[in-house]
C-alpha cells in the first residue's frame, strides 16, 4: 500500500478515542500512521498510554502564553516538527485561534458527542435531553474556525431512553464514538488519496441495531 498519512492526536483528558485510534492504526492496511500525541495539560491520562506504545508525547499549557495566538503558534511549531499531515481532536478542550484552524482546514478532525449540526458546544448530552429529543449520537466531522460547524463525516445514532440522564447517555454515546472514529478517519484518507472533496454530501449514517 502507498505510505500512511501521518497524524497528530489532541488530547486533554483520558483520551479513550486516542486509543481506538492508535488500536485501528497497528494494522497493517490501516492508512494512518499515529506519529504524536499532543496535550495542553501534563496530567492528560493519556499521554502515558501514548508513551507505553512508544508514540511522542508533548506537553504545552496554554497558561504559559499572554493569548490564543501565541499557543497556537507554538502548537503548530510542535506539530510541523512531527511532520505530521493530520490532526485528530480527541478530547481537546482548547479552541483554536483561526489563524491555526485556517491553516489545518481540511486537515483536522474531531468527534463530538450529538448529531451535529443539532447540541454544539459544550454539554450536548444534556442538551439532547432537555430538547427531549429520541435519537442523539455521535458525528466525526472537519475542524473549521466556526466551532463545530465542519463537514460531518460521518454519524452514529443513539436511542435516548426515558431512564436516561447525561451520565448513561453519555457512556452509551462514548461506545459508538469509539466504534466510528477510527471509520471515519480511514474514510477521509482515502477520500483524500483520492482526491474527492465531496465529504459532506457522502456522510453516512450508522444507525442502531
Amino acid at each position: 500500500m502507498s505510505a500512511k498519512t501521518k497524524v497528530a492526536i489532541l488530547i486533554s483528558g483520558r483520551g479513550s478515542n486516542m486509543r481506538t485510534l492508535i488500536q485501528a492504526a497497528k494494522q497493517e492496511d490501516y492508512p494512518a500512521e499515529i506519529i504524536g500525541v499532543f496535550s495542553n495539560r501534563a496530567d492528560a491520562a493519556g499521554l502515558e498510554f501514548a508513551q507505553s506504545e512508544n508514540i511522542q508525547t508533548a506537553v504545552i499549557s496554554q497558561k504559559d502564553f499572554d493569548s490564543r495566538e501565541s499557543f497556537c503558534e507554538a502548537l503548530d511549531a510542535q506539530l510541523e516538527a512531527w511532520g505530521a499531515e493530520l490532526l485528530a481532536h480527541a478530547g481537546y478542550m482548547r479552541i483554536h485561534a483561526d489563524g491555526f484552524a485556517q491553516k489545518w482546514t481540511g486537515k483536522m478532525l474531531n468527534i463530538h458527542p450529538s448529531l451535529l449540526p443539532s447540541f454544539k458546544g459544550l454539554h450536548p448530552q444534556q442538551q439532547a435531553l432537555d430538547a427531549g429529543v429520541k435519537i442523539a449520537g455521535a458525528t466525526v466531522h472537519e475542524v473549521t474556525p466556526e466551532l463545530d460547524a465542519g463537514p460531518p463525516v460521518l454519524q452514529a445514532a443513539v436511542p435516548v431512553l426515558d431512564s436516561d440522564n447525561a451520565e448513561s447517555l453519555s457512556a452509551r454515546i462514548l461506545k459508538v464514538e469509539h466504534q466510528i472514529y477510527p471509520l471515519a478517519l480511514k474514510q477521509f484518507i482515502e477520500k483524500r488519496t483520492n482526491g474527492d472533496s465531496e465529504t459532506a454530501d457522502q456522510t453516512n449514517l450508522i444507525w442502531p441495531n
